[in-house]
């Protein structure tokens, strides 16, 4: 899949998450929030939890997939950005974290279920 087609991909599996993540009664926090640490895809409100959300498509199912892709180093990675995230937004340093995962699988996915995978990794 060309770049930019594979970033459409991207973007168009990020809005699906979201959406679902509203519609489940989340809110928004910050999208696609960027740091010298990493990026956040979004940070969303469950209750008083901030909830960390990476979003992972994937065409195909190879090499473990979605839910696959996020290995040990990624695992890091995000933790360190939301160590950042909260010290950058320090009024909800104080309120509980989860990490959680929204897996999207094969072509054509805007619409399709989706994996939401909550409590995916410890920080």
């Amino acid at each position: 899949m060309p770049h930019s087609s594979r970033q459409a991909a991207g973007m168009a599996a990020e809005q699906q998450a979201l959406d679902f993540l509203l519609n489940k009664g989340l809110s928004l926090l910050a999208r696609n929030w960027r740091c010298k640490r990493g990026e956040l895809d979004l940070v969303m409100l469950d209750r008083d939890t901030v909830v960390f959300v990476e979003v992972r498509y994937r065409l195909h199912a190879g090499f473990g997939g979605a839910l696959g892709s996020i290995d040990a180093r990624k695992q890091e990675k995000l933790s360190l950005a939301a160590q950042y995230f909260l010290q950058q937004e320090s009024h909800w340093a104080n309120h509980p974290c989860r990490f959680d995962v929204i897996a999207l699988q094969g072509s054509g996915h805007s619409g399709q279920p989706l994996d939401w995978l909550k409590n995916a990794f410890d920080s």
